[in-house]
């Protein structure tokens, strides 16, 4: 198995305490499946200033394939964040920089590496949708996390391509969380799921839904919580085709993921 993370990579800047780390929900899918013992890439898009030179400093440390990588000059993708409780609150950030300003087009290359995978992921930050379709056509299962920030008309124009959807979920009901899921589910074999902050996920497979609750911890840093729970879902279900299994494996993993700050370590202070 060998994976691959298409879009985002920003640097989370914790301001209370001059420090920034890796992240981005893409590429933290690469680096999570990394940790997890499993091959993994990353493709997206570098700026060319110190930001952007620390990420990609990181990402060669640990090993994760970037050769497909694009570069252009201007500011890496860039967060503001601070801490409250353990909860990480966002402060605003500059939208994607580089990665938004200079929209990704596909190679015939590109396409050729892409289909080695066995499966890829983004997201509704990775400005990668106008690529979605020429993903799907590419038969790589593709996971696509649609975070809480959607609208409908996005919502009605991702969701055919995916096989795998995400969707955070803690700003509704237990109730409207299953119509929800419900109502929007497209395709046989796909799967749909809900994660709720502190209450129970939800997944639904067209047929049936399924449950996990959170496992408890006492939080260091809630970021990257919702990519460590989507990595670990996709890579279990893979190999065991069974959704309650990784979705329990998926659960402890993000409790685990709470104890280290920044989405997975990596900090360096900054001016």
């Amino acid at each position: 198995m060998k994976v691959l993370g298409i879009g985002d990579n920003v640097v989370d800047k914790y301001i209370h305490i001059k420090t920034m780390y890796p992240g981005g929900n893409a590429l933290n899918f690469s680096v999570f499946a990394k940790k997890r013992g499993i091959k993994s890439a990353f493709l997206g898009t570098f700026g060319n200033d110190k930001e952007a030179k620390y990420v990609e400093s990181v990402l060669n440390e640990l090993q994760i394939d970037i050769s497909r990588c694009r570069y252009y000059p201007g500011e890496n993708g860039c967060a503001r964040v601070t801490l409250e409780d353990g909860e990480r609150i966002f402060l605003g950030s500059n939208e994607g920089g580089v990665t938004r300003d200079n929209l990704m087009k596909l190679t015939d290359e590109d396409k050729s590496y892409i289909s080695e995978f066995s499966i890829i992921h983004t997201g509704l930050y990775s400005h990668t949708a106008h690529l979605l379709s020429d993903i799907k056509e590419l038969g790589v299962p593709l996971s696509f996390d649609f975070s809480d920030d959607f609208d409908n008309k996005q919502l009605e124009s991702y969701i055919p391509y995916t096989d795998f959807a995400f969707f955070s979920c803690s700003h509704i009901s237990d109730a409207d969380t299953h119509k929800f899921l419900h109502t929007h589910f497209k395709n046989k074999g796909q799967i749909l799921i809900a994660t709720r902050g502190s209450e129970r996920a939800i997944a639904y497979d067209g047929t049936e839904f399924y449950y996990q609750h959170p496992k408890y911890v006492i939080a260091k840093d809630t970021m990257g919580a919702g990519d460590s729970f989507i990595t670990a879902f996709l890579l279990n279900y893979l190999k065991s085709k069974d959704i309650s299994l990784s979705m329990e494996e998926a659960a402890s993993f993000a409790a685990n993921s709470c104890l280290v700050e920044g989405s997975f370590g990596f900090g360096m202070v900054y001016e």
